[in-house]
């Protein structure tokens, strides 16, 4: 790698639709907000001669950045395509945003390639949460390489930061992280700063001069060679120790010269498959200049080095039924058809726009597929088994799209109006349908409480947040029962204003964000009896009905209990229905703080009627008051949901979360350690003390943390903050 560079007309551009896997490489941009891995998409785009002029972020005139709200932000929040090619080669580049926010996106881009670059910054490091994509990678043997952006900035040194990131993600073998070329370096600035002008090729052992905008190739001169003598033998025998040729090493170590080629295609073996990863730099293009620092280098190393679709393990499928399927071919695009819907988005002219990788078989405009839902329903997401006719198929630069006619397996592509697929939705043969695996998603565990600012966004509220799901599907949709709020549950702050945002602007529907209720409820804490007269006259039929009952409190997830222990007919036997549906019609408004009642055993133990003026509806009536007179001489507990949270965190953070988590009126269980340097905290805490915790977490750990929770119990509130609650529910009434 790196001894050529694409001069001949024909060789680069923009990529149209594959016409073979072999052809196809698919490759995800990964790294921590502003790390420039937009900055380098369109460097990358710029020496593949895909555009004329590289565009900056700051200006909003980047490909992959093209929404209206990545312009005002200046950061990418979603998942954008940009196809290029080099060499013969179609390169699908999967630009991600790197903010933990919108980590959706990140999976769908890991989900759609077959390998990651991974984009560090010299001026900022390694951040824990792109060490923990990593060892996501590394789980599943997806093939990686390193790239070192900001080498401008002050203090920046490439060596130091190398040597980072092979502590970071060589673990178990530094040796595998090892660079390709080293930085050279111009004149130095009168503030000592050399800035970095070329690249020397550790194997080819040339010089690669990017200081005039164009890249010109040149012998080193001979105090150069012992520069890089150290670096070169180091990478020559990582190299060789990953070699599927066991004797190589012998040979090399007993002093045989190993020929360049032989090390090349050894490396490029050892780099698909997931055991070599190498470190690159990289830098935008100067204003007019055609190629940015390493962009060669690295448009390279991803045709020759990157693995095609046809080396990817095979995909798990079911029938939609759940019985497992075994395909016969590898991303074989004669075969029946199995792709995936990786990003659903709208586009103001178009419609809906369904973004696809093809699996297997080729997908083709208007041919009829069957879709295959996952059933998210606890996501708000509709499960779904149906056919739909595929319309206009086109390849994305970007926003633009370029029609097309068909997509082959292995290559990617946006089909239009698919009305029914969401997000992770598979296509398959309507006549031997299939489902594919679900890739894994985070919860969102940040409650947006919202109401619609008028009565015409009322009328367009539901279907507004029903396509907004539709689209992500690391968003969750409750309507919630209990305190009858419509809550959006996001993975964190940016994540719920863009989901603001794309409500105004893109369904028109404006909303207001209220505070988020837990589900609070109430029960008898000691014993008590109540009296329910209902007595009217008013001429004619009147209303006559009186009950005594008898309150006592049961264990925790009892319920409503009613017995009746009337004797003599006291109360007609057809209006002891009566009695039970009034106890729990008021148990269901609450008697204290207008939160549900539950766990009692509501006794009937006496009453009286009128052969005439007894009704059902007086009975019931009877029934609720005898049921508040009852509370009225009670103590009543509040009770509030308390959540079982386990958190998974570097053991670096592990005495700040538990610290925290007491602060939180939590209670910690207990501690487990798990690989990697990190521990499991399970902890008991009352939910209304978690409801930015997703946002308090990702700051206490600094984003290397994560947690999930779920539904413990009911239990008494402390009484001063149960008598606050009560005082908030008087103001509010």
């Amino acid at each position: 790698m790196g001894d050529k560079a694409q001069t001949h007309p024909g060789a680069a551009g923009r990529a149209q639709a594959a016409d073979h896997p072999q052809s196809v490489r698919n490759v995800v941009l990964v790294g921590h907000s502003g790390s420039g891995k937009t900055t380098l998409v369109e460097a990358l785009a710029l020496t593949a001669g895909a555009i004329n002029r590289a565009g900056r972020v700051e200006d909003g005139g980047t490909v992959s950045d093209y929404d209206e709200m990545e312009h005002r932000q200046q950061r990418s929040v979603q998942l954008s395509l940009v196809p290029v090619e080099w060499d013969g080669i179609k390169i699908n580049l999967l630009d991600t945003p790197g903010y933990a926010d919108f980590v959706g996106e990140l999976r769908a881009g890991l989900r759609a390639a077959d390998a990651a670059l991974f984009v560090v910054s010299a001026s900022d490091g390694v951040d824990g949460s792109t060490r923990m994509v990593w060892d996501e990678c590394a789980a599943v043997g997806m093939p990686r390489a390193i790239v070192i952006t900001h080498l401008e900035a002050a203090r920046a040194d490439f060596e130091e930061m190398t040597r980072i990131c092979a502590e970071a993600f060589g673990r178990d073998d530094p040796d595998a992280v090892l660079p390709l070329y080293l930085p050279l370096h111009g004149p130095q600035a009168p503030d000592g700063h050399a800035p970095v002008t070329g690249l020397i090729g550790l194997l080819s052992q040339k010089l690669f001069d990017y200081s005039t905008g164009e890249r010109k190739e040149s012998e080193p001169g001979e105090d150069q060679l012992p520069l890089i003598e150290e670096a070169r033998n180091r990478l020559i025998e990582g190299i060789i120790s990953e070699s599927e040729d066991e004797t190589l090493m012998d040979r090399y170590l007993g002093g045989e010269q190993v020929d360049v080629k032989t090390l090349i295609e050894d490396l490029e073996r050892a780099v698909a498959r997931g055991v070599f990863f190498p470190v690159l730099a990289a830098a935008p293009a100067a204003e007019g200049a055609r190629h940015g620092l390493g962009t060669v280098e690295l448009l390279e190393l991803v045709t020759r080095g990157f693995p095609t679709p046809l080396e990817r393990e095979p995909i798990r499928v079911t029938t939609p039924d759940g019985e497992p399927r075994e395909l016969k071919a590898v991303c074989d695009r004669d075969a029946p058809l199995v792709a995936e819907v990786v990003k659903t988005s709208s586009d103001p002219y178009v419609g809906r726009l369904s973004l696809v990788r093809v699996f297997s078989g080729t997908l083709r405009a208007d041919q009829t597929v069957h879709v295959s839902g996952h059933g998210l329903s606890d996501r708000g997401h509709e499960d779904h088994d149906v056919d739909e006719r595929i319309g206009a198929l086109s390849t994305p630069f970007g926003k633009q799209q370029r029609p097309v006619s068909h997509v082959i397996a292995g290559d990617l592509a946006c089909v239009a109006k698919l009305s029914r697929a969401e997000t992770g939705d598979t296509l398959s043969a309507k006549d031997d349908p299939l489902l594919m695996e679900p890739w894994e998603m985070p919860d969102p565990l940040l409650p947006l409480a919202i109401q619609a600012h008028s009565k015409p966004d009322e009328d367009k509220l539901s279907q507004g947040l029903a396509r907004l799901v539709a689209e992500d599907p690391t968003m969750r949709l409750e309507q919630n029962q209990d305190t009858h709020q419509v809550v959006l549950w996001c993975l964190g702050e940016a994540h719920a204003d863009v989901a603001l945002e794309r409500l105004r602007s893109r369904y028109g529907v404006q909303v207001d964000v209220v505070p988020h209720q837990v589900s609070l409820r109430e029960t008898f804490a000691t014993r008590a009896a109540g009296r329910g007269r209902h007595v009217k006259q008013s001429g004619g039929h009147g209303q006559f009905a009186i009950c005594e009952i008898e309150v006592e409190p049961l264990p925790g997830g009892s319920g409503i209990e009613f017995v009746d222990k009337v004797v003599g007919g006291a109360v007609p036997r057809q209006f002891i229905p009566s009695v039970e549906k009034g106890v729990r019609a008021q148990a269901a408004k609450g008697v204290a703080a207008g939160h549900p009642l539950v766990d009692v055993r509501v006794t009937l133990l006496d009453g009286k009627a009128h052969s005439v003026d007894s009704s059902d509806a007086a009975f019931q009536t009877a029934g609720a008051l005898a049921l508040r007179e009852a509370a009225a001489d009670a103590k009543i507990h509040l009770l509030e949901p308390v959540a079982e949270v386990s958190v998974l965190v570097g053991d670096d953070y592990v005495g700040a979360v538990m610290s925290d988590l007491s602060g939180r009126r939590g209670r910690v269980l207990g501690t487990e350690q798990t690989p990697g340097g990190r521990t499991l905290v399970r902890a008991e805490v009352p939910e209304i003390e978690i409801g930015r915790y997703a946002v308090d977490l990702r700051s206490l750990s600094h984003g290397t943390a994560r947690f999930s929770r779920r539904y413990a119990r009911h239990e008494p509130m402390p009484p001063q903050i149960a008598e606050r609650v009560r005082e908030d529910a008087k103001g509010a009434s």
